[in-house]
């Protein structure tokens, strides 16, 4: 007979082995802000050399969007909150402000990525233009391999 007690338990244990759910940081392109000034803001907030900035930036203006870590939520509201908040891009009389950053639940399929991968265990991975963090203040390009 199972007793309430070990349903309790049972989804209590399966909370704690499945962690916290995972959240990508996306930065959206637009027409206000050049390439140095993402190179700046990636290398100033993330700790990112220009090589792994650029190539970012590359994705961003390519794709229209890249995403910078996946971490727990906690972590990426900051981080998307500092990107929104980094100020306009004196380059361009229009900008008005940071670049637009999201958050959103990261989804993991059969191709081997799984919820590990993020800034808050150091861990790296990369498909199809996104990028993930390889550090607690940095993070990988998906066209660069890991370190």
């Amino acid at each position: 007979m199972v007793t309430r007690s070990d349903t309790q338990n049972s989804t209590a244990l399966q909370d704690r082995t499945q962690g916290p759910t995972p959240w990508n940081v996306v930065l959206i392109d637009d027409d206000e802000h050049t390439y140095e000034y993402v190179i700046r803001v990636l290398q100033e907030l993330f700790r990112w050399d220009r090589a792994k900035a650029f190539k970012v930036a590359q994705t961003v203006d390519e794709e229209g969007r890249a995403v910078l870590v996946t971490t727990h939520k906690e972590l990426a509201e900051l981080r998307a909150e500092q990107v929104n908040s980094f100020g306009r891009d004196p380059l361009i009389r229009a900008s008005q402000g940071g670049m637009t950053c999201v958050i959103e639940p990261a989804e993991f399929g059969d191709d081997g990525d799984d919820a590990s991968n993020d800034e808050s265990h150091g861990a790296s991975h990369a498909d199809s233009g996104r990028t993930q963090g390889d550090s607690a203040e940095g993070a990988t390009p998906s066209t660069v391999d890991r370190d």
